[in-house]
């Protein structure tokens, strides 16, 4: 509940200090005395947004103070317990705003930001004027509207988790199904190039074993008359079969020599040793010489393969067999993809169920909500001399979305058998506020201490009418706060307080004060509401009247 307002050096207010109570509080005084930079400033200190100039002329900084009593339970009491702050029965915010156009906002003298004054508005006032009206006669708002009156929020987060999950997965597979037909090419040519290295089964080391074979056989036919020329030099008809007849010799004459041959003969047993293994390698060189014709052309062929194959995948011969496995790992890679995909499909038909099953009970929910708010917004227009007027919350498929799969709108019908139709278009000026009226009631009907403001709620109306007004607001008022600014006498005379908005003008500058009224007063000031700017006797017997009820 709003209990004070203090307002310094903003617009052409100078210094105001405002104490208002609980019920019905209204607010008078002649077209632009200033009423509107009243809750312009209650506004400022509420993080509305607003004009970017509200300092006064001259001064350095404005500044706007508010008190509001909390109830034990009260709603803001959560919003400072989460920002950190102080959470004590009475909550003050204070904003400045400085002629360079910053701006300071402070709870129970705590720095805080204009997203938390925000956050601690929405459960402190909740204001009826133009800018509000333009809200409740916004088709695209009146789900919004609906849903809080039914209280649907839990079921609307959860449905919006729901819808975040949806669409990630949507796009999860929409990204891989565009990315499917590349993959698919990558998967043809991946299969090609391993079936090719597969049956060509390189292995390390091959290249060169090749390479040396070819140029041996190449060389063959050339060395080997040279090498078998030698064996034959060598061999028993050669320089072994000397070596041998040598020996036998000097073996025959060794005795007769007294030991003198013996260092000879040792030498000669030696290059015998020596002469075998050399023949003996010979004779293997010869061997492996030898080779059939076809044998050539298929290692040139294999040397070849080799090679061609290493440059179409562009690395080391030696590293084919390496990089086959690298495809090989690359394709299972892709064929996992596959299966990640097909995985996904399945999720999202599942995402896709869960939605709509939450989806079709969230829409039976506002149905049921809708429901109640006919009756109940029906049961508010009786009391103001609109108890033939017939409304109705229409509830229509939409595209799906974060919040169901349904469009609301309010529609009215004023006069039985007259056609139904959005609330801005059917209803006439007195008609609509009264129509706002009992809309805002109903969608407020259960906002623990919340003070509520009705800017000019009772325009377009008079008479009978406008005491029902008066008479509704201050039936709403009586368990809780209600600030009404209007120009309507019915209205004032209902109000429990009362002050009256002047503006005067003192040494070339203008300046808006708030008088709060005594009981005679407000016969003056609703005399003047009555008759204008002559009070007559029979415009205050009228006010007093008014008064008495």
């Amino acid at each position: 509940m709003l209990r004070t307002l203090e307002i310094r050096d903003m617009l052409i207010i100078d210094r105001l200090d405002l104490a208002f109570r609980p019920g019905l509080n209204v607010l008078t005084g002649e077209t632009g005395a200033g009423k509107s930079i009243l809750l312009e400033a209650l506004g400022f200190v509420l993080g509305w947004r607003g004009r970017a100039e509200l300092v006064r002329t001259g001064a350095e900084q404005g500044e706007v103070l508010a008190e509001f009593d909390l109830s034990p339970g009260h709603p803001a009491r959560h919003v400072l317990a989460e920002a950190g702050l102080p959470v004590e029965d009475t909550l003050i915010l204070r904003r400045t705003n400085g002629v360079d156009g910053r701006k300071t906002a402070f709870v129970n003298d705590r720095r805080a930001s204009g997203a938390v004054l925000r956050q601690l508005s929405a459960t402190l006032v909740e204001l009826h004027g133009q800018q509000d009206d333009r809200g409740l006669l916004d088709p695209r708002e009146h789900r919004r509207f609906l849903d809080t009156f039914g209280r649907l929020g839990p079921q609307i987060e959860a449905l919006r988790d729901d819808w975040t999950a949806l669409s990630r997965l949507r796009r999860t597979v929409a990204d891989a199904e565009a990315a499917r037909e590349e993959r698919e090419t990558e998967e043809a040519y991946l299969r090609h190039a391993i079936d090719e290295i597969t049956a060509l089964d390189p292995r390390e080391g091959e290249e060169d074993e090749l390479d040396a074979k070819r140029r041996l056989m190449q060389r063959a036919e050339k060395i080997g008359e040279d090498i078998s020329r030698a064996a034959d030099v060598l061999g028993s008809g050669g320089a072994e079969g000397s070596l041998a007849t040598a020996m036998r010799w000097l073996e025959g004459v060794s005795e007769a020599a007294d030991g003198r041959l013996d260092g000879a003969l040792d030498a000669l047993s030696r290059t015998m040793i020596e002469l075998d293994d050399a023949t003996a390698c010979i004779r293997d060189c010869l061997e492996a010489l030898q080779f059939e014709p076809a044998a050539l052309e298929q290692a040139e062929e294999r040397l070849f393969a080799l090679r061609a194959l290493a440059r179409k995948h562009q690395v080391q011969a030696d590293a084919l067999a390496e990089h086959g496995t690298t495809l090989s790992e690359r394709l299972a890679t892709l064929e996992g993809t596959e299966a990640d995909l097909a995985r996904d499909q399945k999720a999202l038909k599942v995402a896709e169920a869960r939605y709509a099953e939450k989806a079709a009970a969230l829409s039976a929910a506002r149905a049921e909500a809708a429901r109640s708010l006919d009756a109940a917004v029906r049961g508010e227009l009786a009391p103001l001399k609109m108890d033939r007027a017939h409304f109705e919350t229409t509830i229509t498929p939409a595209d799906p979305g974060p919040e169901g799969v349904d469009a609301v709108a309010f529609t009215v019908a004023t006069n039985p058998g007259a056609p139904a139709g959005p609330l801005a278009r059917i209803a006439s000026g007195g008609e609509l506020s009264r129509f706002l009226l009992a809309l805002k009631v109903c969608l407020t009907r259960d906002s623990d201490g919340l003070t509520l403001i009705f800017d000019e709620i009772d325009r377009g109306v008079g008479g009978a009418t406008a005491d029902a007004v008066g008479r509704r607001l201050a039936a709403l008022a009586d368990p809780g706060q209600v600030l009404v600014v209007t120009h309507s006498p019915q209205v004032a005379a209902l109000g429990a307080h009362h002050w009256r908005v002047e503006k005067q003008v003192t040494d070339g500058q203008t300046r808006t004060s708030v008088i709060p009224l005594s009981l005679d007063e407000r016969t003056d000031e609703i005399a003047r509401m009555l008759a204008g700017d002559v009070i007559t006797a029979e415009a205050r017997a009228a006010a007093r009247s008014l008064l008495n009820g």
